[in-house]
């Protein structure tokens, strides 16, 4: 065992000094405590790939296209999605037949995508014609949720913005904007203004209006990130202009209806492993793909620590400093710069299900979040003293104590800006939701025999 012992001597002599006559060494004594910092860093830890097809609906980003990368494989996604309505709608003036147009609204971060951006690509959007059931898994077929006749619009796209208009450029977004029914806009109008019950809720909504299903038409190469989903009513309203006195038509635009949180959305994915891959797995190489490919399970040597720690801290003071782990990752060579997951989430197999289904956050003691370093190429763990003392106050500890899934995950984070004064202002961004990774194509290779894990303790035993 590679332990590094730091000894600190701390002696106080107590001089007492002798009095006239027959007292000697009165008091005399030497008091001296030994404290001991071990570091120790030569813990092995096994890993083995593992499935992680189904993935819960927990975020609002969809994934629309197809690509196939020789070396990744080939990956498909659509997406259904309700939507929130507005919860108020000013009506004055505004009758049914004053809707003038409907649109499909995707937002779509600049160079959020992998794959071909010039290549054209077709989507096909339909009504679905029944509620999304709840939960709903990455695996879910829409086939009977809409009715394949009943087109509602189709649009031809690429990724770029190079044809965009100068109004649409410079916003960090490119916006595709497909023309609806402009009687779908008037329905739902029509619905608000004859109750405005049905849009106090994303359910009652959904009684009217089930969603949408978007899904490829034609064409391949690649594959967008799209962060916001909306339907806009654009209308007008007749006035007389307070200047002139003549009759003035006034245009007006109403984004009523988005994709948010509380509703239902799923990105409905299909991931073929390319034979490369799985031949990798074959021979036990540790890889992580996604979304909707495969975690790496994570045998954790805290039995042979917990074993260590207490034989050398028997009889004596003891305090647990830190524990971190780090773990190396290689870029696994494609075309496409598929590239590894930003973060993942070891958490304790045993609680994955539970983790997600709660929509937890990393508690530091059985599930910690760990943030990719391209400098360094590794996942770093850094947090983890919280897992061992959850250990030693257990009062049986089993094998599922050890037994670890790494997952790579998406992230939801909220900016906390706070002004002290005039001059001076700060901001901090904090994690507010972990949800199962649906972000861009991503795989790497785990190292795991070359884990790094670093636990340091200090032991105190004081001699009279």
């Amino acid at each position: 065992m590679n332990r590094i012992y730091f000894l600190l001597a701390i002696i106080a002599a107590a001089i007492i000094p002798q009095a006239c006559g027959d007292v000697s060494n009165v008091g005399a004594s030497l008091v001296q405590d030994e404290i001991s910092i071990v570091m120790d860093s030569s813990w092995v830890t096994t890993g083995v790939p593992v499935g992680n097809t189904k993935l819960a609906s927990k975020t609002t980003t969809q994934l629309l296209g197809i690509i196939e990368a020789g070396e990744y494989g080939k990956f498909s996604s659509d997406y259904v999605t309700q939507f929130m309505p507005a919860g108020k709608i000013d009506t004055t003036g505004v009758p049914v037949d004053y809707i003038d147009s409907c649109y499909l609204v995707l937002s779509i971060p600049e160079g959020d995508y992998v794959g071909d951006s010039l290549v054209p690509m077709g989507l096909d959007v339909y009504a679905l014609n029944r509620q999304l059931p709840t939960p709903i898994y990455s695996d879910f077929d829409p086939a009977d949720y809409y009715d394949p006749s009943e087109k509602l619009a189709s649009h031809i796209y690429t990724g770029s913005l190079m044809n965009a208009p100068d109004s649409l450029k410079g916003h960090g977004f490119l916006f595709l904007f497909i023309r609806m029914p402009r009687q779908l806009g008037r329905d739902l109008y029509k619905a608000y203004r004859d109750n405005p019950d049905t849009y106090l809720t994303p359910q009652s909504f959904a009684n009217i209006f089930p969603g949408i299903y978007v899904r490829n038409s034609f064409g391949s190469g690649r594959v967008i990130k799209i962060s916001q989903t909306l339907l806009r009513l654009h209308y007008h309203v007749d006035s007389v202009s307070p200047t002139t006195g003549n009759d003035t038509i006034y245009r007006y635009t109403g984004n009523y209806y988005a994709t948010t949180p509380e509703i239902v959305t799923n990105n409905n994915i299909s991931y073929e492993m390319s034979a490369s891959l799985e031949s990798k797995i074959a021979q036990g190489r540790n890889i992580i793909s996604g979304p909707a490919g495969t975690d790496v399970q994570i045998t954790f040597p805290g039995r042979q620590m917990l074993e260590s720690f207490r034989e050398a801290s028997a009889g004596k003071l003891s305090v647990i400093n830190t524990l971190s782990m780090s773990i190396p990752a290689s870029d696994i060579e494609n075309k496409y710069g598929i590239e590894a997951p930003d973060n993942v989430l070891l958490v304790l197999s045993s609680q994955k299900e539970k983790f997600f289904a709660d929509n937890e956050l990393n508690d530091n003691k059985t599930s910690f979040l760990g943030t990719y370093d391209k400098a360094t190429h590794r996942y770093k763990f850094g947090e983890m003293r919280g897992y061992f003392l959850y250990l030693l106050e257990k009062e049986e500890i089993k094998d599922e104590d050890f037994e670890f899934c790494l997952t790579p995950v998406s992230l939801v984070t909220a900016v906390d800006n706070q002004s002290y004064n005039y001059y001076y202002s700060q901001s901090s961004t904090y994690t507010i939701g972990i949800s199962p990774y649906v972000e861009q194509p991503a795989m790497t290779e785990l190292n795991i025999n070359k884990t790094k894990i670093i636990f340091t303790y200090s032991l105190q035993s004081t001699k009279n």
